[in-house]
């Protein structure tokens, strides 16, 4: 049966409890068990796929073609086990759930309440999809105290009391602030936040402290007095030079042996951690590197690119390299200054993004990269660009665009309202923006005697995708005859889904996004080919 593992956040937001996670799923994966990891997000949206990257970072893609919460992302990337649609939540998910059932009757006249129905939904949600998993790690968005996240706390409660204590084990992730002014490390914040914790019914059994510099025995015995912990159960988690340190530091704060020790459990063989080392090595000491600029338009939020920045980094590891990100806002990239800005980058890449705004400064950076023959990535977004790009300069369709920008234009990008999914007709709609994208995993032929092919090794892809907007398939005899190569299609041949220039030697457009796909412990070979095509350039 499965034991489950409930991980909250107390004083601030962003400490870090995603990582957490996904460091604590890694180290109990690598010890023989077989490790489930889930998100339960507080926010009223039913799913994060509307929301501004500016909001809430990064909407990360499943294979099923769920559109989730950035922490999916860690946790796919440090355990290599692919999330699915049943591993994300949200209370408008829950909310609407309930709702519906309501509207069918199926509450049979009563009062629907918060307590037992949307804490009973939350609970069918924690269990659901659960076959033979050792452990089940739950991260509650939010933080302790917000008005939002009280439901699902009430739930993880009520959860730990039906499965019984044996079976449930609470972390609470806080912050030990060190004040400079009296050089004093502080613990009442951490004190407090599980004061708040256990007055709503749960007493955490481990309690990670997230700090600075390391934390003092004696703070850490105040830890343990004042929040009723053991001490060997406060970790202290002191801020890491890059993220694949974190299973190295949770694996030495005995983490993981303080969670099997909880529940009586014994390792079935030892942890592995010399693929971390290595990789924090290469990212930290190597002093070969390489600058790619990454030109889009939610540039100044450090999440809106996660997956992305973290492919280019696996891709850096792979070519025993460093990887400089050079992060341009778009809308501040003009034709006149592009060679000043982008002049010491040996590699461009656009990802990608919706709406009009910055396209001028990436139809720029395109033509600027194709000009040069400096080494190129378009993603999505970024694709679409190229082309439109590649039609307006080479193609001479002056009025060459998408009709996502401009309705009146050439349509060389247009709204696909059909596509074939394995077989089965899928059908889009310009009226909901919520769910009516091409989302998920998608197969593609790769064009034989093509860059793309090379890269692959295969003949056949399957890619995550996420847009609404495809290349318009009726004009590829006029763009493979001035050189531009639709390498990449769908299995029914109507929708391109790569294309490369033939006389450049690296320029590829993808309209899905390979970096969801990425892990450091085995890089994406599209990213691996792109630094690897930037290191010689």
């Amino acid at each position: 049966m499965a034991r489950y593992i409930f991980v909250t956040g107390g004083v601030v937001s962003s400490l870090g409890k995603g990582l957490s996670s996904a460091s604590l799923a890694y180290l109990l994966k690598s010890q023989g068990f077989k490790v489930r990891v889930r998100k339960m997000d507080p926010y009223l949206n039913v799913d994060p796929g509307t929301m501004s990257p500016f909001q809430h970072g990064e909407v990360f893609v499943t294979n099923d073609g769920a559109e989730t919460d950035l922490d999916l992302g860690h946790y796919e990337r440090f355990t290599n086990i692919d999330a699915k649609q049943s591993d994300n939540i949200t209370t408008g998910r829950i909310y609407s759930d309930v709702i519906k059932k309501e509207r069918k009757g199926n509450y049979l006249g009563k009062t629907v309440q918060v307590i037992p129905h949307i804490t009973d939904r939350i609970k069918g949600f924690i269990k659901n999809d659960i076959t033979n998993e050792d452990f089940v790690i739950c991260e509650i968005g939010g933080t302790v105290g917000d008005i939002e996240s009280l439901p699902f706390l009430e739930a993880i409660r009520q959860f730990s009391n039906d499965l019984g204590r044996n079976k449930t084990l609470f972390i609470h992730l806080t912050l030990v602030p060190f004040l400079k002014s009296s050089d004093e490390i502080k613990t009442k914040p951490t004190q407090h936040s599980v004061k708040e914790l256990r007055s709503i019914g749960i007493q955490p059994d481990i309690v990670i402290c997230r700090s600075q510099q390391s934390i003092p025995y004696e703070q850490r015995k105040k830890i343990s007095l004042f929040c009723n912990v053991p001490i060997d159960n406060v970790i202290e988690t002191v801020d890491v030079r890059t993220i694949y340190e974190a299973p190295i530091s949770f694996y030495k704060e005995k983490l993981d042996k303080q969670v099997l020790r909880y529940f009586k459990i014994k390792p079935k063989k030892k942890v592995n951690l010399l693929p971390w080392k290595k990789i924090t090595k290469i990212v930290l000491k190597n002093k070969k590197s390489v600058n790619i600029a990454i030109i889009g338009k939610y540039v100044n939020l450090k999440d809106a690119y996660k997956s992305l920045d973290e492919a280019l980094i696996h891709g850096g590891i792979k070519n025993n390299i460093k990887v400089n990100l050079i992060r341009v806002e778009s809308d501040n990239l003009k034709s006149t200054k592009i060679s000043k800005i982008l002049k010491n980058v040996s590699g461009i890449l656009i990802p990608g993004g919706f709406g009009k705004r910055g396209t001028e400064g990436k139809i720029a950076a395109i033509n600027y990269a194709r000009k040069k023959k400096i080494p190129f990535l378009g993603i999505c977004f970024g694709m679409q660009m190229a082309v439109i790009e590649f039609a307006k300069n080479v193609l001479k369709i002056k009025k060459a665009g998408s009709t996502e920008l401009n309705k009146s234009c050439y349509p060389v990008i247009g709204l696909i309202h059909e596509w074939n999914q394995n077989g089965k007709i899928m059908k889009g709609t310009n009226v909901d923006l919520g769910g009516t994208m091409r989302l998920g995993l998608y197969k593609a032929k790769l064009k034989h005697n093509s860059l793309i092919k090379k890269i692959y090794r295969s003949n056949t892809i399957e890619e995550r995708h996420r847009h609404r907007y495809e290349v318009n398939n009726n004009l590829k005899d006029q763009f493979e005859k001035k050189g531009m190569i639709f390498s990449g299609i769908s299995p029914d041949n109507k929708l391109p889904e790569i294309i490369e220039l033939k006389n450049h030697p690296w320029f590829v457009g993808v309209q899905f996004h390979p970096e969801f796909k990425s892990r450091p412990l085995s890089p994406h070979p599209l990213f691996f080919s792109f630094i690897k095509a930037a290191k010689h350039y």
